[in-house]
């Protein structure tokens, strides 16, 4: 049995210090990346992190792994899957939002724009289609059903930590990638060479 790489989570100051050591690696959707992202972070969507395993685990042979989202919560998710391909990488404890708030340099690519993030767009989606299915069962007794079914997959959500709402809202327009944003293809490259 393989025991899995160690994972370690560093403050903003921590990561300031030694930014120049890691690869980053930005796990969020490639329409939050563009909306900014710590220096020199390349763009691996965390439901594309398998695809980029070995190009991550390159990349980790030649200096540490900085894994960096949000919050930090994805980058947590995205630091024990690479553990059990024995692939060592660090999370930033807060992630973009402690980064930028501690005054530490953002990047974003010439004309991008910032969507809201993810978590705030899957809260008014889940709240306005709670809310539709309140209103019209008002009317129509079975549309009920719509708060029921957000509400359980809510749940779920909270007990797997996956998020499907989040999957499809990624795929939507404004979450797509603005100004010049190397491809996936590219950032594999990049991380294995």
């Amino acid at each position: 049995m393989i025991t899995p790489a160690a994972t370690t989570t560093l403050t903003t100051d921590q990561a300031a210090a030694r930014l120049t050591e890691f690869t980053v690696v930005d796990v969020r959707s490639p329409g939050e990346y563009t909306g900014g992202h710590l220096p020199g972070a390349h763009n691996v969507p965390l439901e594309r992190l398998d695809e980029a395993a070995d190009a991550l685990a390159a990349a980790a042979a030649r200096g540490p792994l900085l894994l960096v989202c949000a919050s930090g919560n994805r980058s947590a998710k995205g630091c024990a899957r690479l553990a059990v391909r024995n692939v060592s990488a660090a999370t930033l404890d807060g992630g973009t939002n402690a980064w930028a708030a501690a005054g530490h340099p953002v990047e974003r690519a010439a004309g991008a724009r910032t969507p809201w993030p993810m978590d705030r767009q899957v809260r008014l989606a889940a709240g306005t289609l709670v809310a539709a299915g309140f209103a019209a069962g008002r009317f129509w007794r079975p549309a009920h059903w719509l708060s029921g079914a957000i509400g359980a997959g809510l749940v779920f959500s909270g007990v797997t930590n996956t998020c499907g709402m989040a999957a499809v809202l990624a795929r939507l327009p404004h979450n797509r990638p603005s100004g010049d944003v190397a491809s996936f293809e590219e950032t594999l490259a990049r991380l294995a060479a």
